[in-house]
């Protein structure tokens, strides 16, 4: 089998005047997480919506393992597994009919069907639910029927709109050890607000708003752009006088004082932690908490939303 990936070429939608996705390129390729971030309203949910063949594109093309989003919709649609906002499903089914329905849909009949269905409710720990009406589970029961449905097929790619939304902690941490476990032999793309599922989850970032791409990068690439990465954090008795003395050492760039904790940044590539350890201990401060910042994915997240970061 040739190497999966999923091609767009200046992928555009348009809702009248409303430009919802602005001519989007980008490629993903097989092993590859790619967390799609961005503000509410930028455009990520209708991107899933084109590669998935929900919604036609106004402009540009877009192509799944070679198949076309258009002219060969059906093709593209038979490797994707696909999780919509929302997660739509038939609320008078029990959970265990409506995925013997899906594997049906999906091309396997009677006892294969039936198998099929047993095994996402085995990985999606559905089993105690399979004989419940779906309008009666909680939301994050059927955000699992909704992951079940997605992966009963095995697909070769995986598009997740919001997959770990209305999941309590547990539930999260298995979905996301499921995701991780697929990984390897798939391409799968994450529509995501969660930060921390980017962290926990994908090898590749992009972040887009008002419809543009404006950074491509690994999360440790994002991270690096922060202003806090190598900044260190302390939390001292005394910050005033101990952010006036750390402000004077040739390694700090600028010290900030903030909800009781102090930063201090770097200047230029210089080794902080080791510095600002070596003050404490000279000068006896009691400190509670010193800690080297890796950096901050949420702030860098609102630069570049906001415009402060460029590509």
């Amino acid at each position: 089998m040739s190497e999966l990936k999923i091609e767009a070429r200046v992928l555009s939608k348009n809702f009248g005047n409303i430009v919802a996705v602005d001519c989007l390129s980008f490629e993903v390729g097989s092993g590859e997480v790619l967390g799609f971030l961005g503000p509410n309203g930028a455009g990520k949910s209708t991107t899933m919506k084109m590669l998935t063949g929900f919604l036609a594109p106004s402009g540009g093309t877009a192509s799944i393992n070679g198949h076309d989003i258009i002219s060969d919709s059906l093709a593209a649609r038979r490797i994707i597994g696909y999780l919509p906002e929302g997660a739509p499903s038939y609320g008078e089914m029990t959970v265990r009919n409506f995925l013997e329905f899906i594997a049906r849909v999906r091309g396997f009949s009677g006892g294969e069907a039936r198998r099929k269905a047993a095994a996402a409710i085995d990985r999606l720990n559905l089993d105690r639910v399979p004989e419940q009406p779906i309008e009666t589970l909680s939301k994050g029961f059927k955000r699992r029927v909704g992951l079940a449905q997605a992966i009963l097929h095995d697909p070769q790619v995986l598009v997740l709109d919001e997959p770990t939304d209305g999941l309590d902690p547990n539930q999260k941490h298995e979905v996301r050890r499921l995701i991780r476990e697929m990984s390897s032999e798939k391409i799968i793309v994450i529509s995501t607000h969660l930060l921390e599922e980017v962290h926990a989850l994908c090898n590749r970032a992009m972040i887009i708003s008002d419809g543009r791409l404006l950074v491509d990068d690994t999360p440790a690439g994002l991270i690096d752009r922060s202003r806090y990465h190598n900044a260190v954090t302390l939390v001292v008795e005394h910050p005033e006088r101990v952010a006036s003395i750390l402000s004077e050492i040739p390694q700090a760039r600028k010290v900030e004082l903030r909800e009781g904790e102090l930063t201090v940044f770097p200047a230029g590539g210089a080794r902080l932690f080791e510095v600002i350890s070596d003050a404490v201990k000279e000068h006896g401060w009691a400190v509670s908490e010193l800690r080297l910042e890796a950096g901050r994915l949420d702030e860098v997240f609102r630069q570049v939303t906001q415009g402060a970061i460029g590509k």
